[in-house]
């Protein structure tokens, strides 16, 4: 017994899977069936296998399994219906000719309608598959512009971000000279203030003094 197989599904894995599938739907089989028999020839388990097609590939084959299911009925159909085809032997089919039976299968109901209802489900399932993939295609369009648009504004975004970190750099850089310049200038004021206060008490001392003496008079006290 070989090991089943546990590495990624290549295209041509999902496309035996569909195929196989399909084909058992169309013949009224069931699906598990179909995982047994893809099972085997790719060497992996039917659950590996029935995983595959429920996660995955059935849904890029809707309009298929539709059309699929269409020629089931209509085969289910044409099968009950064969009884309603008379029947001859002995004499009876050795005198009914070619002719006679085309006849017999054209009056019968179900044959004469069988092919045009199977074309025209067929049809109709081949427009919906179309008309899905024309919205599919808007859609995916429409996805593209946006992503688009929001990668161009993204990128205006960074741009803005860019210069605004620039001038916030610039800013600081200004603060930091103001700043400084502002501290320089306090202490030049204040060494100013000192000086002044230095000088004014130094004319105090140098300025001359008086007093009156017994009589009077103002005369000048030496320092």
């Amino acid at each position: 017994m070989t090991a089943a197989r546990q590495d990624a599904w290549t295209p041509d894995d999902d496309l035996l899977l569909a195929e196989v599938t399909l084909r058992h739907i169309r013949e009224g089989s069931t699906q598990l069936a179909a995982f047994e028999e893809v099972g085997e020839k790719l060497g992996r388990t039917s659950a590996a296998c029935g995983f595959r097609w429920n996660s995955f590939v059935r849904k890029k084959y809707e309009a298929a399994i539709q059309i699929a299911k269409a020629q089931r009925k209509q085969r289910k159909q044409s099968q009950r219906l064969k009884p309603m085809v008379p029947v001859s032997t002995g004499l009876e089919e050795s005198a009914m000719t070619s002719s006679t039976v085309s006849q017999v299968v054209s009056s019968t109901p179900a044959s004469s309608g069988y092919a045009s209802l199977e074309d025209e489900l067929s049809f109709e399932a081949v427009i919906r598959f179309l008309k899905n993939q024309k919205e599919l295609t808007k859609r995916v369009k429409q996805l593209e512009r946006e992503i688009e648009e929001k990668d161009a504004e993204l990128l205006e975004l960074r741009e803005e971000n860019h210069k605004m970190n620039k001038q916030l750099n610039n800013v600081q850089t200004d603060y930091q000279v103001v700043n400084e310049d502002y501290r320089t200038l306090i202490q030049i004021m204040d060494r100013a203030r000192k000086m002044a206060l230095l000088t004014e008490n130094e004319d105090l001392d140098l300025r001359p003094r008086f007093k009156m003496d017994a009589n009077g008079n103002l005369e000048r006290v030496d320092t």
